[in-house]
C-alpha cells in the first residue's frame, strides 16, 4: 500500500531535532511518497537539500505563501521564475489568499496569486492552493483564470458541500487532512457526497495534527489517521482510499 502525502513541509524548522528519523517512521508505514510546499525563498536552500537526501520520496513545489506576500513580494516572484527556469518542479504552490492574519495586504497577495497561476499555465503545472478566510477572494481569481489548463489541489480544504463542488469546478482537487478527524470539523458530515476521484491525503505538517495528536506537531506519519477516519466516511478499506488516492496524487503531479 503506497500513501501519499500531497502536503507536508518537512523542511520546517520544527523538524531540526529528527528530521530524518520522522521521515524514515512515515516511510516504514508506507508513506513514501511527499509533495513539499513553499513559503517563500528563504527556505530553497532546505528543499533542495532534502531533494537531494530523498531523490525517490522528495517533490518540490515553488510559490510563494500568502502570508509572506510582502512588500518585497516582486522579488519573491522573480526568485520563483529563476527557479522554475533552473530546476524541476511538480506544483507551484502554496498560492492563494489568506485573510485572517492580515486584510491590508489582500490585493498584493490577489495578485501574487494570479501571477503565480499564470506561471503554473506557462510550465503546464497544477497549483496547490492555501484559502483562509477568503473562499470568495480565492473563487474570484480561479473564476478569471479558469480553463483546462487551470488544476491542482486546494489544499487543507474546509468548506462547505457547495464550496467543495465550486472547487472542484475549477479542475481542484480537495486536500483532505487532520481537520477531516476533528469533532468540529464538519467536512466529515458531507465527504462521502464528494466521489474519492476528487480527493487526495495530506498532513501540512507540522501544522493540523490530526485526532488524537491534535494540539501537537504534526507529521507525515500521522496521515495514517486521515486515512483511518477516509475509511471510516467512505465505507471503503483504507487500502482503497490510499490506492485511489496516491492515483489521483500522480495524475495531477504527473508522477
Amino acid at each position: 500500500m503506497i500513501i501519499t502525502d500531497t502536503h507536508t513541509h518537512l523542511y520546517s524548522e520544527a523538524f531540526d531535532e529528527d528530521r530524518n528519523d520522522m521521515i524514515s517512521r512515515a516511510i516504514a508505514q508506507g508513506v513514501t511518497r511527499f509533495f513539499i510546499p513553499a513559503i517563500d525563498s528563504t527556505y530553497t536552500e532546505a528543499m533542495l537539500q532534502l531533494e537531494k537526501e530523498y531523490p525517490e520520496n522528495i517533490f518540490l513545489m515553488s510559490g510563494l505563501h500568502p502570508t509572506h506576500v510582502k512588500d518585497n513580494y516582486k522579488d519573491e516572484l522573480l526568485h520563483i521564475e529563476q527557479m522554475l527556469a533552473s530546476h524541476k518542479y511538480y506544483a507551484i504552490g502554496e498560492i492563494g489568499i489568506d485573510l485572517y492574519w492580515d486584510k491590508s495586504t489582500l490585493d498584493i497577495q490577489k495578485a501574487a496569486f494570479q501571477h503565480q497561476i499564470k506561471l503554473a499555465k506557462q510550465y503546464k503545472l497544477p497549483i496547490a492552493i492555501h484559502c483562509r478566510d477568503a473562499f470568495d477572494e480565492v473563487f474570484e481569481v480561479l473564476e478569471s483564470e479558469k480553463g483546462d489548463d487551470l488544476f491542482g489541489v486546494f489544499h487543507c480544504f474546509t468548506g462547505t458541500l457547495e464550496q467543495a463542488h465550486q472547487a472542484i469546478s475549477y479542475n481542484m482537487t480537495l486536500g483532505i487532512g487532520g481537520v477531516s478527524t476533528f469533532k468540529n470539523g464538519k467536512i466529515d458530515r458531507f465527504l462521502n457526497e464528494i466521489d474519492l476521484k476528487h480527493i487526495v491525503l495530506e498532513t501540512d505538517a507540522p501544522y493540523l495534527a490530526p485526532t488524537p495528536y491534535r494540539g501537537k506537531r504534526n507529521e507525515s506519519a500521522y496521515i495514517l489517521k486521515v486515512l483511518e477516519k477516509m475509511s471510516t466516511i467512505y465505507n471503503v478499506p483504507e487500502k482503497t482510499i490510499a490506492d485511489i488516492t496516491t492515483a489521483n496524487s500522480k495524475a495531477i503531479f504527473k508522477i
